[in-house]
């Protein structure tokens, strides 16, 4: 039988009753997503108002930059800091108001000539598309630090006020003694020259002690410059390395960290990081060895002095940064206290390993600038 011959079957056909249901619960289904959407709308609209009051009552400043650079959002503190035409602008117009500091994460800016110190953090969206920069104003926090730490010092200068009248009576007694001697018409010409270089000896090391008093004393940073690690430490090496020659050391450096630069006082830095390479050459005999490696990671650099001398043992090692503690005759007992108030005034530190009869080891730790790059708008530091 052909295909054309056999009966069609008609479709079933809805009568009027199932068309009427079939409206109905299209009807009703419709219904109830518009209630699930406008409880849903209502749910967003209420987070938004409660992401708004929360934005408006957070004493941090807020604001949201796309990945143009353009400002989409900011909450009330932002715009009291920087201003109520933030919205909108381009996002590096501002930051290039910021200055970077000597502290990683923190910037400085200048409020209608009001100095203010920010720590600045950032986060990206998972989407990659919007970036939430988060800027705390610590100006007051700052400020107390810097008190904290020159109350510390006031009261640490209290108790070195002892020390200091030995510190200072025992040369300036020789010195008298040596001076008096050059009122005796019957010295020789020589003894004459040898009694007056030891008055001038006496008398310089008067003059290094007060200056490293006062270094002390003031504890800050006098200075903030951008330098690269690696051209410090070679000038430093080109400074000392005479005199390791001289004493008849091993005396080696080696910088591993290519072009990383850092901000802060390079003097202060150089003379800290000096101080603990001419300890280690005091402290090892002839034919000892001397070696400066600086190496760095994500959160550090890391300027390591390590001597093959004759170690400190653990009662000299719990004294040794204590002002006016030395165990040489001639040191002042501040430069190590120094290095390290030095150290910390640029948010890092100077550890020490040490096994007598071994040899020491200064490590002088201070934190990588994470400041942003000019290209994310950022002073780079």
């Amino acid at each position: 039988m052909l295909l054309m011959d056999m009966p069609v079957m008609d479709k079933p056909q809805l009568d009027a009753a199932q068309l009427a249901e079939a409206f109905q619960l299209f009807s009703r289904a419709s219904e109830e997503l518009s209630e699930a959407y406008n409880a849903l709308q209502g749910q967003v609209s209420q987070l938004s108002e409660r992401l708004n009051v929360l934005m408006g009552a957070l004493p941090a400043a807020v604001i949201v930059r796309n990945r143009q650079g353009k400002v989409v959002q900011s909450n009330r503190a932002a715009r009291q800091l920087l201003g109520s035409e933030l919205d909108g602008s381009s996002w590096q117009d501002w930051a290039h108001r910021f200055e970077s500091t000597e502290t990683p994460g923190e910037l400085r800016f200048d409020d209608a000539g009001n100095e203010r110190r920010l720590s600045v953090s950032e986060a990206a969206l998972e989407s990659g598309e919007e970036s939430i920069v988060l800027l705390h104003d610590i100006t007051d926090t700052h400020r107390m630090r810097l008190q904290a730490e020159r109350h510390e010092r006031l009261a640490a200068m209290g108790e070195m006020v002892a020390g200091l009248a030995h510190q200072l009576r025992t040369p300036l007694s020789a010195a008298l003694l040596y001076t008096a001697n050059l009122r005796q018409m019957e010295l020789a010409p020589a003894d004459r020259n040898k009694v007056a270089d030891r008055a001038i000896e006496r008398l310089r090391y008067l003059e290094r002690l007060i200056r490293d008093m006062l270094l002390f004393a003031r504890g800050d940073s006098l200075g903030r410059q951008r330098f690269e690690v690696c051209e410090l430490v070679a000038e430093i090496s080109h400074t000392l390395e005479p005199l390791a020659n001289a004493r008849g050391l091993h005396f080696r450096t080696q910088c591993d960290c290519g072009v990383l630069a850092l901000v802060g006082d390079r003097k202060a830095l150089g003379g800290a990081i000096s101080n603990l390479i001419d300890n280690a050459l005091q402290a090892t005999e002839h034919g000892g060895s001397v070696v400066v490696h600086v190496r760095h990671d994500d959160k550090a650099v890391y300027f390591e002095v390590a001597d093959t001398g004759r170690g400190i043992d653990p009662a000299t090692q719990a004294r040794l940064f204590d002002p006016f503690y030395t165990t040489r005759a001639e040191g002042t007992g501040l430069g190590l206290a120094i290095a390290r108030g030095v150290a910390r005034g640029h948010g890092g530190d100077i550890a020490l390993e040490s096994t007598p009869g071994k040899g020491s080891r200064f490590t002088l730790s201070l934190p990588v600038q994470q400041q942003m790059t000019e290209s994310e708008g950022f002073p780079a530091g």
